[in-house]
């Protein structure tokens, strides 16, 4: 019978314990399993209808483990058979990326570890990936909002695991406001790198605003009054997420007829906060530039019966063609 991916999951970091304490002692280690969290990943996938393993597995043909520690959830989805890249920041990460590098030379592994800071405007530009695995780092990170919505640009599945909070420390209720809590730089774990403690409101806008459809979400730890900081109250989200797809449309289609030329509004969003085009197409003729910019609305107030108009939405250097609708006007 074949084992689970959890199981086999259990067996792995077994494994990789044995090898890392080969070569150092555990203070040297990432004290902390996140081979643990599989069962939880398998939970979200399943919930949204889809295998976990499976949606790695997409048209880029690569996955990539952000916040990695030292690699162990990318060694065993490289086993699975996934391509997969490690990025993290080697000034923060717990042993300088160091543990990564030896287990992956133990292992004959062929991951790609990418050092990376993700509190700069760091860009990820040409990489794209089936699936990211970002656990545990969103309240590390001084900007949130801007690590989401650069990975909605270059995945289309993202797992996200953060910690949230139901109230604060003296009882003030968090839960019904989509709101962050800013951690002192100890209050939490003793940890300066800890910044921003989502309500499940707030985490939920977040995704929202940078362009995500949320699939599927659990929620584990002190889940009745669960603080930022007291390590005995933790919560953590899990979020299964879905790159919202770029939209396009009209306001009217077919444009109704009438005296003159007829109106309809156009309307756009890339959904990920990039820079989109929008060019419009009479009668199958040459492009003209129609407007521009991450989401907005403009006019075609010459739209005549007997042609035809079609508006597609571009990335910003014409090479992706994200959207398109074909507008006409009816007879009378």
């Amino acid at each position: 019978m074949k084992s689970s991916l959890d199981e086999l999951a259990v067996a792995t970091e077994r494994n990789l314990w044995k090898i890392k304490l080969a070569h150092h002692p555990k203070s040297f280690w990432y004290p902390y399993s996140t081979l643990h969290n599989v069962a939880v990943l398998e939970k979200l996938s399943a919930t949204a209808g889809l295998n976990l393993l499976e949606l790695c597995r997409g048209k880029h043909g690569k996955v990539a483990d952000i916040g990695a520690a030292d690699g162990d959830l990318a060694f065993l989805l490289e086993r699975e058979g996934l391509s997969v890249d490690v990025i993290d920041n080697e000034y923060t990460n717990f042993n300088g990326l160091e543990g990564a590098r030896i287990l992956r030379k133990a292992l004959n592994s062929s991951i790609v570890i990418r050092s990376i800071d993700l509190d700069s405007q760091f860009s990820l530009a040409g990489q794209h990936y089936d699936a990211v695995f970002f656990l545990g780092t969103l309240y590390h990170l001084k900007n949130p909002f801007f690590l989401l919505e650069s990975l909605a640009r270059i995945t289309k599945y993202c797992f996200v695991s953060t910690r949230i909070a139901k109230q604060t420390a003296d009882g003030q209720p968090l839960s019904p406001y989509p709101v962050a809590y800013l951690v002192g730089p100890q209050e939490c774990n003793n940890d300066d790198t800890n910044f921003w403690i989502f309500s499940d409101q707030g985490l939920k806008r977040l995704i929202d605003r940078t362009g995500w459809n949320l699939l599927s979400y659990v929620t584990i730890g002190d889940t009745a009054s669960s603080t930022p900081a007291d390590p005995e109250r933790d919560e953590r989200a899990f979020c299964l997420l879905e790159k919202r797809p770029p939209s396009l449309s009209a306001s009217l289609n077919p444009v109704p007829a009438g005296e003159g030329a007829g109106n309809t509004t156009i309307s756009w969003d890339t959904a990920d906060g990039s820079i989109g085009k929008v060019f419009v197409s009479i009668n199958e003729g040459q492009e003209v530039l129609f407007a521009d910019g991450r989401r907005g609305s403009a006019s075609a107030h010459w739209i005549n019966t007997g042609s035809s108009y079609e508006f597609r939405l571009y990335n910003s250097d014409h090479t992706e063609l994200l959207a398109s609708v074909v507008v006409k006007r009816t007879n009378g």
